[in-house]
């Protein structure tokens, strides 16, 4: 990696900590937005300087260096902001029907099963039975291969069985998952 750990350099880049490390969380928060994801977002630019410090303190400007690291970090977290906001809209907009007397007992009894189970069976449960995703469409919503889609489903599924305590939890899952967002669901 090229990092450099000699004292001198050790002292050096501590200094440079010290005296940036305010002005780029903030340059963080204000290219953000994200005041929580601002101090995140400037220790990992300064870890990345650190790796790269013989480079970066020979430099003519190292704390532009920085601000600019700041900055394309930032791009990537707000670009990945938006498009994990474009998969939740495009989710929830498919699903815009009503019931009338949902079964708000069934919706908590299937809601807290799920959260029981790891994420990304949860995940594949949810987008399967909930959303009517495809094999396909649920491994490229995840990021997974069809196989994982398809295993992780069917686990998922038994587990929720075992949970729910009946064999007709599939039927159960598919009808009360329906209706969660009638039933509160959007907002948990």
């Amino acid at each position: 990696m090229g990092t450099v750990v000699d004292d001198a350099a050790s002292v050096e880049f501590h200094a440079f900590f010290e005296r940036h490390y305010a002005e780029l969380s903030r340059l963080a928060h204000l290219l953000t937005g994200e005041p929580d994801a601002a101090d995140d977002l400037a220790a990992d630019a300064l870890l990345a300087l650190w790796h790269r410090w013989d480079r970066v303190r020979a430099a003519d400007h190292p704390v532009a260096y920085a601000r600019g690291v700041v900055a394309n970090l930032a791009r990537t977290r707000i670009r990945s902001a938006v498009r994990e906001r474009r998969r939740v809209a495009l989710f929830w907009s498919q699903r815009e029907e009503k019931t009338e007397n949902p079964d708000v007992a069934g919706v908590v009894d299937v809601q807290e099963a799920l959260r029981r189970l790891p994420f990304r069976k949860r995940a594949c449960v949810v987008l399967r039975h909930a959303f009517d995703l495809s094999e396909k469409d649920t491994a490229l919503a995840l990021g997974v291969s069809v196989g994982t889609v398809k295993s992780q489903t069917s686990k998922g599924m038994a587990e929720l069985q075992r949970l729910l305590g009946t064999q007709g939890a599939p039927q159960r899952m598919h009808a009360t998952m329906a209706r969660t967002s009638d039933a509160g669901g959007r907002n948990r």
